[in-house]
């Protein structure tokens, strides 16, 4: 059943993309070419026949009663200047509105082309969303066909999330509230693959803090730190990369379920012991190894930081994640001194020496 009213309304909305399609291109030819003569223009008599035909087409979609208020807001225009012409009157006030009159028909053509570019868009963006939130399962293939095919819709689902970051790069504005709806971010968490991370990572970086504020509602914020114990490096090392950019962008209620609830500097601590962990003091000491004791010259630090934590993408990260709260955007003054406080307790806690302690809040 579900299946059958989606096939339907697909192809309801196919019809009406068709339709908008030809009214998009109407519209900017009359932006094009205005006319003085409205009654003699394909352009115009195609977009008055829609607003003939708008309950029919139109009703049935909220995002095109806008589209639909300039079409009738067009007819009227387009029947007052009829209406002075039949009048018969000459004279320079009469050309005048006349001349106002067709540009102002140019204008609201240029009004009903944007608003179908934005249903377009919105179309779009709603087929990548669903494309992004289907199943991958399916339970009556042979488990040989079921990898084969759940492999090929990772690899689609995960190019789909690309293409929904980029669109949200080329126009914030239109795309975003496509994104804080339905269940995307559940989707690329759920996903808990590298690329799908990355497409997190990406989001947050240019939605911010409405977009944490949705994940830390839906309690996603957890299934991330869960994450970093993942037994794949790439995908904790993603996942960390969203607990930072987490850290500069989030509000404190964010902040305060990834310490209190999440239990996050205590797994930051434990990365940071491990082989993959270290600190960044042990920057110079490493770079001598590496260089057989040799330093180059006018080297800058951040790119002996950048070698190191390649190799090393754990290392002293309890102290980057402090850092992305101290220079983020998401907190205020007493809230980032309140929350530093949290972090050095929870440190003390989670560490097994004295000594490791001193280490991390030396950093």
């Amino acid at each position: 059943m579900e299946e059958a009213a989606a096939a339907a309304t697909n192809e309801e909305n196919q019809q009406v993309l068709k339709v908008l399609e030809a009214l998009k291109q109407a519209s900017h030819d009359l932006q094009s070419n205005p006319t003085p003569k409205p009654t003699e223009s394909n352009s115009i008599k195609a977009l008055l026949e829609l607003e003939t035909e708008s309950d029919s087409i139109l009703s049935n979609d909220p995002y095109l009663s806008t589209l639909s208020h300039h079409l009738t807001y067009l007819k009227s225009i387009v029947d007052s200047l009829e209406n002075s012409k039949s009048t018969r009157r000459h004279g320079l006030r009469s050309f005048l509105t006349r001349r106002v009159t067709t540009h102002e028909i140019s204008r609201v053509a240029g009004s009903i082309e944007s608003e179908i570019q934005a249903w377009i868009d919105r179309e779009c963006i709603e087929n990548l969303a669903r494309a992004l939130s289907s199943s991958s399962n399916d339970n009556n293939s042979h488990s040989s066909s079921v990898d084969e095919e759940t492999l090929i819709q990772m690899l689609v689902r995960e190019q789909v999330a690309f293409a929904i970051a980029e669109l949200i790069r080329f126009n914030k504005d239109v795309f975003v509230g496509q994104v804080l709806i339905g269940q995307m971010i559940r989707a690329l968490i759920s996903m808990s693959s590298p690329s799908s991370l990355k497409v997190l990572c990406s989001l947050i970086k240019s939605i911010k803090s409405p977009l944490l504020d949705e994940i830390e509602s839906n309690g996603d914020i957890f299934d991330i730190i869960k994450l970093l114990k993942s037994d794949e490096l790439s995908i904790r090392v993603m996942a960390m990369n969203c607990v930072l950019e987490i850290g500069y962008f989030g509000r404190k209620e964010a902040i305060e379920a990834m310490l209190m609830k999440g239990d996050l500097i205590r797994i930051l601590v434990e990365l940071q012991r491990g082989e993959l962990g270290g600190d960044l003091i042990e920057v110079g000491k490493w770079e001598e190894e590496e260089s057989g004791g040799v330093e180059v010259l006018g080297r800058r630090e951040s790119v002996r930081e950048r070698r190191y934590l390649e190799s090393h993408p754990f290392a002293s990260c309890v102290a980057r994640f402090a850092v992305q709260l101290e220079v983020g955007e998401g907190l205020r003054q007493s809230e980032r001194r309140a929350l530093k406080q949290e972090i050095l307790k929870r440190v003390r806690e989670a560490c097994v020496s004295d000594a490791e302690a001193a280490t991390i809040v030396a950093e």
